[in-house]
């Protein structure tokens, strides 16, 4: 993944970027495991003309089994209403989790307009389909008691992850996903990521498009498959990474772990030079 040069212009300060549109899915407000501090961060630094929400940005599953409602959960939605208000066009696109909310489909709800699948133009005249992704899902489709147990077993999976973490951070060791892991590694999940993939693009080239954005099966990926553009834009709950729209029309997929990463050792750098020529000043 490529690391651009921070947006300098338009009255940002230099920590602030600026796009054209940007895609995030997989949100998981409601769930332990959503990484809401880190969102947040991201939306406070970000700014774009088009702000796609392609689903499961609420995990209506989850907060049926039980409520899990944090503030900064609460202050997610609120900034995601801010940004509407402000002049960002957010477009919100349901999934399996937030499924509740497709019946609302061609409403507005502050600024926020919500719809079933959509089709963008890029600023290089490239239409892409936009659209959750849990359709070619076959788990979900033809068995979904299953995919509810599957998602109890991975909510298992990151409380374990989560434990297994806090551990490598006593020890100084760097953040470590146990499913992401798996899903690399096992070979029946990469075989369900390509089986995905395919009937995803299979989809995209019958509507004659250019190229299709999904989530879902949180993997990000941006590549071209047979002629047609896949983009995935991953999830904030392990990867913590979204797809952004360059004003040149050019895609590129973020990892904002890496940027939170880098932010903090530049910050580390200054607070050493600060100290350093402090000390220099008391000699």
């Amino acid at each position: 993944m490529q690391r651009d040069a921070p947006f300098l212009g338009g009255g940002l300060d230099a920590s602030r970027r600026r796009y054209r549109s940007v895609w995030i899915s997989d949100l998981h407000l409601g769930t332990p495991g959503c990484q809401a501090v880190a969102l947040l961060d991201f939306l406070k630094h970000v700014e774009s003309d088009h702000l796609f929400l392609v689903g499961d940005i609420i995990d209506g599953w989850q907060l049926r089994r039980s409520w899990y409602w944090p503030q900064a959960h609460n202050d997610v939605v609120q900034k995601l209403l801010r940004k509407a208000r402000k002049g960002t066009r957010v477009v919100f696109i349901p999934g399996n989790h937030d499924e509740f909310a497709r019946r609302y489909a061609e409403h507005n709800f502050g600024g926020i307009e919500v719809a079933e699948e959509w089709i963008h133009e890029t600023a290089d005249g490239r239409r892409l389909w936009i659209v959750h992704g849990d359709l070619f899902d076959g788990v979900i489709q033809c068995a979904k008691w299953l995919a509810h147990v599957g998602d109890s077993a991975y909510e298992f999976t990151l409380k374990l992850n989560r434990w297994f973490n806090s551990c490598r951070a006593r020890v100084g060791l760097p953040y470590w996903s146990l499913s992401k892991y798996l899903k690399l590694k096992v070979k029946r999940a990469v075989s369900y990521v390509g089986d995905f993939e395919a009937a995803v693009v299979r989809e995209a080239r019958k509507r004659g498009v250019h190229g299709v954005v999904c989530g879902h099966i949180h993997h990000a990926e941006l590549r071209t498959i047979e002629g047609i553009l896949y983009a995935n834009d991953g999830d904030w709950v392990e990867s913590l990474t979204a797809l952004v729209e360059h004003a040149d029309g050019r895609l590129e997929l973020i990892d904002w772990s890496q940027q939170r990463d880098r932010r903090s050792l530049v910050r580390g750098a200054a607070v050493i030079e600060s100290s350093r020529n402090l000390h220099k000043l008391g000699r």
